[in-house]
């Protein structure tokens, strides 16, 4: 019932042009990367899959294979992932990304400030923003049962 009714509230976000996820605008990162700094403003014009997480994390060790599968398939139809490292030590985040393949986008943030940007409560914790700069999803968690919609989500804010 809980994953109908948001789903439901996302199509009606996407209908009425309205986030749902508490923000407007989604607010803005500017982080060292991988592979230089990494801003949301450089990515307006793209749907953005935003994804909190640490090395401790059990559950986004799993998300990011599905994430790699995401980022592979709607590439082509401006599709981009960012996933924001919140481990307090860069060590322990490069400890992770050296037993797991990634082809998106990593960012760090030791001092937890866009965690707090975010009102992050548990981990993982991913946002959907639209071309547009808006957040039109939101999610805790990741469990196998989620993926088909989150998916279908990704999906339709592509399509919209």
């Amino acid at each position: 019932m809980k994953r109908v009714i948001s789903f439901v509230l996302f199509t009606l976000a996407l209908i009425s042009n309205h986030s749902i996820a508490g923000f407007n605008q989604a607010p803005e990162i500017n982080l060292p990367g991988i592979n230089g700094n990494v801003q949301l403003e450089d990515l307006k014009g793209k749907v953005v899959y935003l994804d909190f997480w640490a090395s401790w994390c059990l559950p986004c060790k799993k998300s990011f294979p599905w994430m790699n599968k995401m980022k592979e398939n709607y590439a082509e139809q401006g599709f981009e992932i960012v996933a924001i490292n919140l481990d307090k030590e860069r060590k322990l985040a490069d400890e992770f990304l050296r037993e797991v393949d990634v082809n998106f986008t990593v960012a760090f943030d030791e001092s937890g400030k866009s965690a707090s940007l975010y009102k992050l409560k548990g981990m993982p914790s991913s946002y959907l923003i639209g071309r547009d700069g808006k957040v039109y999803a939101s999610h805790i968690g990741f469990r196998d049962k989620d993926k088909l919609q989150l998916e279908q989500t990704i999906k339709n804010l592509l399509n919209k």
